[in-house]
């Protein structure tokens, strides 16, 4: 993606003060979905490296994960699964717990979402801690999957989450970053 382009999709983003809490700045994504030519380019950006390559499915972390992921998918031509948090799946599960900043949460797939030896994307639209991003992995390698990359609209690289993925030997891709948290 050129500088241009970049910087046209990072305007796209709209960034809420104070929310969820003081001192947070929210990275909305929300204004680059509703935007047809920021919302295209952001897929085409995501989709880019992979495109010709055999993915196999494409895993979503809910929920916005699940928007880009299933574009994401279909210009794949891949299956799409979700991550879901427990309890939303209506057929067996594997599950995986994982820390918060205050306590755990737990997500899970379904048992047959993927084939061992499926090669999977994994797509969610932010990296911060990649608390949830490290579990998804976690969770898909205990069902047979490659996880062959982790794919975010945006990274705060201050908070080094893609840095922990990276260091579970999963390759990032990110199509840009913000300071802070």
């Amino acid at each position: 993606m050129d500088v241009r382009r970049h910087a046209a999709l990072k305007e796209s983003i709209r960034s809420i003060p104070d929310y969820p809490k003081p001192g947070i700045i929210f990275r909305d994504i929300t204004t680059l979905l509703s935007d047809p030519r920021a919302f295209r380019r952001a897929v085409d950006a995501l989709v880019h490296p992979y495109a010709g390559g055999r993915i196999d499915q494409v895993a979503g972390i809910e929920a916005r994960g699940f928007i880009l992921g299933g574009a994401v998918a279909h210009q794949l031509s891949s299956g799409f699964v979700p991550i879901r948090k427990k309890g939303k799946l209506p057929h067996k599960t594997v599950s995986i717990a994982y820390a918060l900043e205050y306590g755990t949460d737990e997500i899970e797939i379904h048992v047959d979402a993927i084939r061992p030896g499926d090669r999977v994307l994994l797509v969610d639209d932010l990296i911060a801690t990649g608390g949830t991003a490290m579990a998804a992995v976690n969770l898909l390698r205990r069902i047979g999957a490659e996880v062959v990359a982790a794919c975010f609209v945006i990274d705060l690289p201050e908070i080094g989450g893609a840095q922990r993925l990276r260091d579970l030997d999963v390759p990032v891709r990110t199509l840009m970053e913000f300071d802070g948290h």
